[in-house]
């Protein structure tokens, strides 16, 4: 996504490991994008192995997905114990679609991923990507019952003035759901660089709803925009390491 997309200049040589170290965060959230990487996984798994938790993705960017994605994130699982979720990104459309599906897996395919997601005697987690435009989808909390955790995410940065309200559609909707907040540390929707007042904005409210319980973690996208020189970035960066090792 660095490479010349949504506005951004430059190309991005920083791996996943290198993106957590830099933003000195212990955890890492692996999704593929433009169908890369391709498996096996094995090596890639194997850079992030010093890592506290690893989710992979099953759907990637863009709502893509192979039928034996589970069967091989599932085998990872069972090589690397850091991976402890799997997500799916991008999962819901933008409308139903001619036969009203919303997303990319209906309620019962979930409930079949979920049958399968224990890898020598431990429970994987899944993980969904939800985004703001996606709360007005009809049966949409079908679907989220059979989740773990909802990453929620804001697409155009001007939405972030109305971060609260929707988060407490959000909560309404699926209020025993575990939660994660998303932050972009850049504005993919508008393709402009995120400003640093809704920057603070959004981590703000996160860290607030982690002190009350309201989230489980936050989310700073992405690896792959970490060595762009982006202002958000360097303004996040500082943030987390002033924040960071706070007790909850």
């Amino acid at each position: 996504m660095s490479n010349n997309q949504y506005g951004l200049k430059g190309l991005s040589r920083m791996t996943l490991a290198e993106g957590a170290f830099y933003l000195s965060v212990p955890n890492l959230i692996m999704v593929r994008y433009d169908g890369k990487p391709v498996p096996p996984f094995d090596q890639y798994a194997l850079a992030l192995s010093p890592l506290k938790r690893i989710v992979w993705s099953i759907v990637g960017a863009g709502g893509q997905t192979e039928a034996h994605e589970v069967d091989v994130v599932l085998d990872l699982a069972r090589h690397f114990p850091n991976i402890c979720g799997i997500i799916m990104d991008d999962f819901f459309k933008g409308k139903p679609d001619e036969e009203g599906r919303i997303a990319v897996y209906t309620p019962d395919d979930l409930k079949a991923i979920k049958r399968r997601l224990f890898v020598d005697g431990r429970k994987l987690d899944l993980w969904v990507t939800l985004y703001a435009h996606n709360l007005d989808l009809p049966n949409l909390g079908k679907h989220l019952e059979q989740c773990d955790v909802v990453t929620y995410w804001t697409w155009r940065a001007e939405e972030l003035n109305n971060l609260e309200q929707n988060f407490n559609r959000l909560e309404g909707l699926i209020p025993s759901s575990r939660k994660v907040l998303g932050c972009y540390m850049w504005d993919y929707g508008d393709c402009r660089p995120m400003p640093i007042s809704l920057m603070q904005h959004q981590c703000q409210l996160g860290l607030r709803w982690l002190r009350e319980g309201r989230i489980e973690g936050m989310i700073f996208l992405a690896s792959c925009i970490c060595d762009l020189g982006l202002e958000a970035v360097e303004w996040t960066r500082k943030w987390i390491r002033e924040v960071g090792e706070e007790s909850l």
